[in-house]
């Protein structure tokens, strides 16, 4: 009874519309890190190619559009770094906090640092800050909830929404401002936001209680520094490719792209390899490859959304709408309506169906599918000139996009954790990354191919390519869910 009575008189956890107060928290950082993320993205393909008079920076579009991608692609890169950090450095709750003050200072840096320069400096310092905030809000949103916790999925699901909130608004700043003050005020809007989320996050850091604190792994004083000069001699390689011309903008995506293959082959190499990996991990190793690359060709055509469309938007589009015209820039912020419009309903369809629902493999290729035939419907456009594409044609296309992305990036996470040997569960999830960044710098080498001559080829040849990629991996869906191994 003493022990009865001591429990009783301890102070119930504090929720938040019944989950943990600390979801607020992650949030509000989330939302405002998307937002300074996508609002930045949105426009800064045009800041990159629009002649000087406009205030840009004049270079070819085709470069810009690659220069978009390989940032895109180096985002995905450093979450395996933030990872790192978190489990060898500060712990995850830090290198949230840590992180955000490093995209901040990005996004300083191209507000305020002119040229070529504040561009270099400002999405260096974004990937990395994006990377390790990416990587860790969502492993410490995580810790909030007990094993088997029938709260978890709702609570992700409110994390989601937060990103697209984020994905949505942001755009919508930044291009309001860009258009009528000029880009480097839509650059401080997204440093402005993203000091909000921070504001937010240190205020009530205490929610967290002592959540993501630990530093799993911490490195001895010699590993230390070994990782120092390891980490020197990178970026020294790094500078004196750029140096001697081996590493230059126009070749940036492609670059990034080879990096990330050699990086990914790597991976899978030594998973397959590991005496530390027994056969039926090995063997959920192998069903997870056709997901990876049916993933990176997802996100190669979604991720146009920043390059080939942002231009096709500027140059094509009629935004009259109604009366009004709409901000060219505001691209971005379509596709992230329709996701928030459609998750609820998606999310319904998939409890009623229940283990009726389509398998995981059978999902990656709809949504491949689909976005294959989202680019065919362009198709129809490719025969006016000027800017004559109805905004709202597009929107409707972009409808099919969310759809898509649905069928596919929601369960992406879950299965690639799923999937994961024990002794590799860090590296598998580093993979998953790396097929989301693959597909982003592709979007940058692709969209060196687009010109509106050439506009019904490009739409057709992606577009059909997507679908046979997509219907290869239904054809091979029994089989990879055979070597999923009970994996749904």
């Amino acid at each position: 009874m003493a022990e009865l009575a001591e429990r009783t008189d301890q102070p119930a956890p504090r929720t938040l519309f019944g989950h943990p107060i600390g979801l607020a928290n992650l949030f509000g950082v989330e939302l405002w890190e998307r937002f300074s993320f996508y609002g930045m993205l949105t426009i800064l393909g045009y800041y990159l190619y629009y002649s000087l008079t406009d205030g840009g920076l004049a270079l070819p579009k085709a470069t810009a559009t690659g220069i978009v991608g390989a940032y895109g692609g180096l985002v995905y890169l450093s979450t395996v770094l933030g990872g790192w950090v978190a489990d060898r450095l500060l712990g995850m709750e830090r290198t949230v906090l840590y992180g955000g003050v490093v995209v901040m200072c990005g996004h300083i840096a191209l507000a305020l640092l002119p040229g070529l320069t504040g561009v270099a400096v400002g999405l260096v310092l974004i990937a990395l800050g994006s990377g390790a905030l990416k990587a860790n809000a969502s492993s410490l949103l995580g810790t909030l909830y007990a094993e088997g916790d029938p709260r978890r999925d709702g609570g992700f699901t409110l994390f989601y929404l937060g990103i697209n909130l984020g994905a949505f608004i942001g755009p919508l700043i930044t291009g309001l401002l860009q258009t009528h003050l000029g880009f480097h005020y839509g650059f401080g809007a997204a440093a402005i936001g993203m000091a909000l989320g921070l504001a937010q996050y240190v205020a009530f850091r205490r929610n967290l209680g002592e959540h993501g604190r630990a530093v799993p792994h911490p490195l001895s004083r010699n590993q230390f520094w070994r990782m120092a000069v390891a980490t020197a001699v990178v970026v020294a390689v790094v500078v004196i490719a750029f140096l001697v011309g081996v590493i230059k903008l126009a070749n940036l995506s492609q670059v990034t792209t080879g990096i990330i293959v050699v990086a990914s082959i790597s991976y899978f190499a030594v998973m397959l390899n590991s005496p530390k990996v027994d056969a039926l991990e090995r063997t959920r190793v192998r069903a997870f490859i056709p997901l990876f690359i049916a993933n990176a060709v997802f996100w190669s055509l979604f991720q146009q959304i920043f390059t080939v469309l942002a231009v096709y938007s500027d140059e094509r589009m009629n935004w009259s709408i109604f009366g009004w015209t709409a901000p060219s820039n505001w691209i971005g912020s379509i596709e992230p309506v329709w996701i928030i419009l459609l998750s609820p309903l998606f999310a319904l369809m998939w409890t009623k169906l229940g283990r009726r629902a389509p398998t995981t493999p059978r999902k990656f290729a709809y949504g491949v599918i689909g976005m294959g035939v989202a680019f065919l419907l362009f198709l129809p456009m490719a025969a006016t000139t000027g800017r004559a594409v109805p905004a709202l044609v597009v929107m409707a296309i972009m409808a099919v996009f969310a759809v898509s992305e649905l069928m596919l990036s929601p369960i992406g996470l879950s299965v690639t954790t799923q999937l994961a040997p024990n002794a590799f569960r860090a590296q598998m999830m580093a993979l998953y990354f790396f097929s989301v960044g693959l597909g982003t710098a592709m979007s940058g080498v692709l969209a060196r191919y687009y010109d509106e001559e050439h506009e019904f080829a490009y739409f057709g040849i992606l577009g059909a390519a997507a679908i046979v990629v997509g219907l290869v991996v239904w054809g091979l869906a029994p089989r990879i869910s055979r070597l999923m191994e009970g994996v749904h």
